[in-house]
């Protein structure tokens, strides 16, 4: 695996948005005394650039930002969880309740 990304290829950057300092007083302290982080993913338009350093990227909504190289071609790793075994049937009980 490679730390260095070239041109048009597929990264993730971070950034900090908001430091602890910068935080609204209103919300909860446990929120207020941690960073308000950014991660985004996008084609990075800088020539090279590697993991660590900032990075220039264009999202695909194409908007262009900075940050700091995190990975390069970042994988999805969202899902929607577990099963929930009682959620599985409630479309087939439905329909036979509305028949």
């Amino acid at each position: 695996m490679t730390d260095t990304a070239y041109e048009c290829d597929w990264v993730e950057i971070y950034q900090i948005v908001l430091t602890p300092a910068e935080r609204p007083a209103h919300l909860p302290k446990d929120t207020r005394q941690v960073p308000l982080e950014l991660r985004v993913n996008g084609f990075l338009l800088d020539e090279t650039a590697r993991i660590g350093t900032t990075a220039r990227i264009r999202t695909l909504l194409g908007r262009e930002l900075n940050g700091r190289l995190e990975k390069i071609n970042p994988a999805f790793t969202h899902n929607f969880g577990r099963a929930v075994p009682e959620l599985l049937r409630i479309g087939e009980e439905l329909r036979t309740r509305l028949k």
